[in-house]
């Protein structure tokens, strides 16, 4: 029963979004209460803990509706002044095969995003991006989602590892005993540089297939043939692609540290892999596409009123791209702990400590969020592209009608995910109850708990929405299964990384907003059988490679 009721959250999405087809309009409204529910009459948690929760997942939400909103305001900016057609038809210049395109600019641009921001505002740009270029949204938002997998051990500047996993192997402020005894003279900082190039290890393998994985799978669910083949011709092109990443972030993982593989991967790749374009290396000798848009089937499609472009004056490359570019560079230039940028900005808070008189606090800091950057960069957009205030106002009024289906499925899921993380303080003398999960599970396991590993990490992204998160929450407790079996606690902890990864395809929060950008609301549960295979392979082989090598 214990283990039902701890299993609830995942359950009930599941049940209503994945297996009933609810909407998440719908199905988490409902998951939420039955949630709160056995959360207050078997957990025994008390109701002011559950009511704290609600808040602040309310307040978490606001600030990732802050993020949807800055990404679609930009795109409907830029398609309102014009930029996205030059966009298009430079990617249609560079090759009109869709198989090379999505590995271009979700795989690589994605990942120079998400280091750069990270917190799912890979997906929020990139599928956006393969809509205009004529991808079908459901594509558009399950590609996306695949791509943003890998990266995503290093977001944000390296978030998911130096807070994520360094908070999470803390007791009450200092690093935890056990801990301390394995680092012996080693600072926890240097320790983080060794997971960081741990996890790429595991990547040089797991990560470089993703792109091959992503190819198959668009020609599968959205060729005309439905042909596993189609993406099997280009997978030469593909692990190229993938190497083009794995590698230099593998390189900079190890000599420098967890902040910049994604970045500097990214662009390293992204460089590369034009250049191989260009040259024709490696690419295939048939052009792949869709079928024609009136053969698509319903499900394939958004309701989102994107913006049309006006009739302007040709836009050069360059001046089309300057707003991505400088998405880009603030990102970084405000997440360098070298400059002042991120103390200013990071000084600015808002939320509500000790909500209802519980430990329970929820702050956030408005000008750091990437929605911000967002908005100075559309901003800036206006008076460079020499927009009217009429388009401007056009694109604001389009954004703002697309917010409200997301903003009720993002102020009931997160909720429900933090009511599940915060149910460790209770009556019932339980552990909270993604932990006692963690516990049975590694009691059934034992020394093969590495085929396991990845998939708690990927648990703990589905429940939290956070690679971050998951990684806060599990850190310890993999080093403690790891130390109890007898397995090397690095390579584990490396394992929970890469499970917090793929589980970030899955993750509602990040499907929710991801589906909202490209006008998707409604079949959150469609994409996330879709991104279930992918995120299972990946931990699957993860998972392997930690068993046997």
């Amino acid at each position: 029963m214990m283990t039902l009721v701890a299993l609830t959250p995942i359950l009930a999405v599941f049940l209503f979004l994945v297996l009933l087809r609810m909407p998440a309009m719908k199905a988490m409204p409902i998951s939420l209460a039955v949630t709160a529910i056995l959360a207050f009459y078997y957990w025994k948690v008390p109701f002011v803990q559950i009511t704290a929760s609600v808040f602040e997942g309310i307040l978490i939400g606001i600030s990732i509706l802050y993020i949807v909103f800055g990404a679609i305001l930009l795109l409907n900016t830029l398609q309102k002044s014009g930029a996205i057609d030059t966009i298009r038809k430079f990617y249609m210049g560079v090759t009109p095969d869709r198989r090379v395109q999505v590995i271009i600019i979700a795989w690589l641009f994605g990942a120079f995003i998400e280091g750069a921001a990270g917190f799912g505002t890979p997906a929020a740009i990139v599928a956006p991006l393969l809509v205009v270029l004529g991808f079908p949204p459901l594509a558009a938002v399950v590609l996306a989602l695949i791509a943003d997998s890998s990266p995503v051990s290093f977001g944000a500047v390296g978030t998911p590892i130096i807070v994520g996993v360094e908070q999470g192997l803390m007791e009450g402020g200092s690093v935890a005993s056990l801990v301390s005894v394995f680092l012996g003279d080693m600072s926890i900082g240097a320790y983080m540089k060794v997971i960081a190039s741990q996890v790429m290890q595991f990547d040089l393998i797991t990560g470089t297939l993703m792109p091959l994985i992503m190819v198959v799978l668009l020609t599968r669910f959205f060729g005309e043939s439905k042909s596993w083949m189609d993406g099997l011709k280009v997978w030469p092109f593909a692990i190229f692609a993938g190497l083009s990443f794995t590698v230099p972030a593998f390189i900079v993982a190890t000599f420098i540290g967890p902040e910049f593989p994604s970045i500097i991967g990214g662009l390293f790749g992204l460089v590369i892999v034009l250049l191989a374009v260009k040259k024709g290396f490696l690419m295939p000798k048939t052009t792949w596409d869709f079928a024609d848009r009136e053969k698509w089937p319903k499900e394939w499609l958004g309701n989102l009123p994107i913006a049309k472009e006006e009739t302007r004056k040709k836009m050069s490359l360059w001046k089309a791209w300057v707003p991505y570019q400088l998405l880009g560079l603030l990102l970084i230039l405000t997440r360098l702990e070298v400059l002042p940028l991120k103390d200013w900005l990071t000084s600015v808070k808002m939320g509500w400590e000790n909500i209802l008189g519980t430990s329970i606090s929820a702050i956030f800091e408005p000008l750091y969020l990437p929605g911000t950057v967002f908005i100075i960069v559309v901003i800036i957009t206006f008076f460079y592209h020499k927009m009217s205030m009429k388009e401007l106002t056009s694109a604001l009024s389009t954004s703002g009608k697309t917010l409200i289906g997301t903003a009720i499925t993002l102020f009931t899921a997160v909720p429900m995910v933090r009511i599940f993380i915060n149910s460790g303080l209770n009556d019932a003398g339980l552990e909270s109850m993604p932990v006692e999960l963690a516990y049975q599970a590694s009691e059934l396991l034992g020394s093969s708990w590495p085929v396991m590993a990845p998939f708690i990490g990927a648990l703990g992204s589905f429940i939290s929405g956070s690679a971050t998160f998951s990684n806060m929450m599990f850190s310890l407790f993999q080093f403690s299964v790891a130390d109890q079996v007898g397995l090397d606690p690095t390579t584990i902890i490396g394992l929970q990384v890469m499970g917090a990864n793929a589980g970030n395809m899955i993750c509602v929060v990040n499907v929710v907003a991801a589906a909202s950008v490209v006008g998707l609301v409604g079949k959150e549960g469609l994409i996330i059988r879709m991104t279930l295979i992918p995120m299972i392979i990946y931990a699957v082989i993860a998972g392997l490679l930690g068993m046997f090598f």
